[in-house]
């Protein structure tokens, strides 16, 4: 870093290592770096410390990343915001960058994605501050004329060339008169073909340049006469359309409209990752459907066999009824069967129950799990499956386990597939076991499943959860399971770790942050 002052960095996280880490790496880049363990505390640091950027994470306690974002927007809009995301939190990472932060950073950090967020996020803060000394500036010398403010302009192209963002200024006909380079990259179009011959709406999808300037009447977002955040269609060149982001504010010259400035943000990068992040939802449904697939054909069995059962006890009792009164050893017969019925019919409801909760497709929701409840869930719905494989189960749970903070839906899946890749790694039968315990130095709560599988060879490990890799046969499976189930795993802020040996069984061990008494 070769800038003549030193910049400042507070930096968000509440997890200690992390701070330490990245502290670390940072002041030997030469920053100040400044810590904080929420958000709350971060914004005093900002207060007391005016840092040019910060980078905050966004799951935290006390006050998200998106929380923080919003407050210091409000109240430094200057500051370069940075947050850190984990995988599958790109809905997340979208709506930060729709609240205007610099740049996201994926977690685990790597160096590299650090050092170019925060070279970008270095020169916009110099170009933000430029336009911001120049417009004081013009603003003091009180131009006369928007003729003359966008000649100025012009004279100090190089104040505004800088600006990551598209600039585009019109006249009071519309037409454009300011025309920076970044606007040339998002258009298309060069200032030769734009300058003193295109007008805004030409630059605009039909319809949009009005309800532009209707937008900046009204008194939204940014006042009467300014606009931020207004979301429209650039009509590219040659015929494409650019999904864009504008702030614009009308120029006001002694009480009269002088003209239109429009700060342009291309927008085609946060909806590649509003895409992305719909394929990580279907992949994820994808997985749980071939799931429920081969769970149905056993829960086929798993309830026809207490219908069978149900059936035939209710002909019994119809038999019994219809010899007329009941003796007493008839009404203790039918007392029984009846409490078979009854406790058959229960056994069937909750099969069904299990199916269908698992098979919803819903939005994630976050709240406490019992490990207890989620492991038996998933014994109910394999019970069937893993007897019809001649596979000996166990399920062990500590009684003192606390619950986690995540998705049941999501870890039901999770655990459902560790299942089936230990049926599938036992053709002839064998042992499986599920276990749950708390580790407390940690608050780490850990959940087990182990197999006396053919194991995992020692050159396949390290590839296990990455998408389609599978060394099942052809038509077998996709590799998507594991891959899945670590995603999943990583979203709720977790770990997971693989022991194997081949011909001795594989043992997954998954970790998650324990729930906290305030969740």
């Amino acid at each position: 870093m070769t800038d003549a002052f030193t910049w400042k960095i507070v930096l968000i996280d509440d997890e200690e290592d992390i701070r330490d880490v990245m502290s670390i790496s940072l002041e030997d880049e030469g920053y100040r770096v400044f810590t904080a363990e929420n958000g709350r505390l971060g914004l005093d640091l900002c207060e007391k410390k005016s840092p040019q950027i910060v980078i905050t994470d966004i799951r935290m306690p006390v006050m998200d990343g998106l929380q923080v974002l919003e407050s210091l927007k409000q109240r430094s809009p200057q500051i370069e915001v940075i947050v850190a995301t984990a995988f599958g939190e790109m809905e997340l990472a979208i709506r930060a960058l729709q609240l205007d932060a610099s740049d996201f950073i994926h977690k685990p950090i790597n160096h590299q994605e650090l050092h170019l967020a925060l070279k970008r996020a270095r020169e916009r803060f110099a170009a933000r501050k430029t336009l911001a000394d120049y417009t004081a500036l013009l603003e003091k010398e009180n131009a006369e004329t928007s003729q003359q403010l966008l000649r100025n302009i012009e004279f100090q192209k190089n104040l505004i060339e800088s600006s990551m963002d598209g600039i585009c200024a019109c006249d009071t006909d519309g037409r454009i008169v300011s025309f920076n380079r970044s606007m040339e990259m998002i258009s298309g179009y060069t200032r030769t073909e734009v300058l003193g011959r295109m007008t805004l709406e030409q630059l605009l999808a039909a319809g949009e340049a009005m309800r532009l300037r209707k937008a900046l009447q009204a008194k939204g977002q940014g006042g009467k006469n300014r606009l931020s955040l207004f979301e429209t269609t650039l009509l590219a060149n040659p015929d494409r359309k650019v999904p864009v982001q504008v702030s614009a504010s009308i120029l006001r010259n002694q009480g009269s409209d002088e003209g239109l400035v429009c700060f342009f943000r291309d927008l085609r990068e946060i909806r590649r990752l509003e895409r992305e992040m719909a394929d990580q939802a279907r992949i994820l449904h994808q997985d749980k459907m071939m799931s429920l697939g081969k769970l149905a054909a056993s829960v086929v069995h798993e309830i026809n066999n207490p219908l069978s059962g149900i059936l035939n006890y209710l002909r019994l009792m119809s038999r019994i009824i219809g010899r007329g009164p009941l003796s007493g050893e008839q009404q203790k017969k039918f007392e029984r069967y009846l409490e078979l019925v009854e406790n058959e019919t229960g056994r069937c409801s909750q099969i069904v129950s299990s199916l269908l909760t698992f098979s919803r497709k819903s939005p994630p929701q976050f709240g406490r799990v019992d490990i207890k409840e989620l492991l038996e869930r998933c014994m109910i719905l394999s019970q069937h499956k893993m007897e019809l494989s001649n596979i000996q189960h166990s399920c062990r749970v500590d009684q003192s386990i606390p619950p986690v903070l995540g998705d049941f839906n999501q870890l039901q899946q999770c655990i459902i597939n560790l299942i089936f890749n230990a049926i599938d790694a036992m053709p002839d039968g064998g042992q499986l076991q599920l276990g749950a315990c708390f580790d407390s130095a940690q608050k780490k709560v850990q959940i087990m499943v182990s197999d006396s599988g053919q194991g995992i060879a020692p050159e396949d490990l390290p590839y296990i959860f990455e998408p389609f890799f599978t060394t099942k046969s052809e038509g077998f499976g996709v590799g998507l399971g594991l891959s899945t189930m670590y995603g999943i795993v990583e979203h709720h802020n977790g770990t997971v770790d693989v022991q194997s040996r081949q011909g001795k069984g594989t043992t997954f061990t998954i970790q998650l942050p324990a729930a906290s008494d305030d969740t």
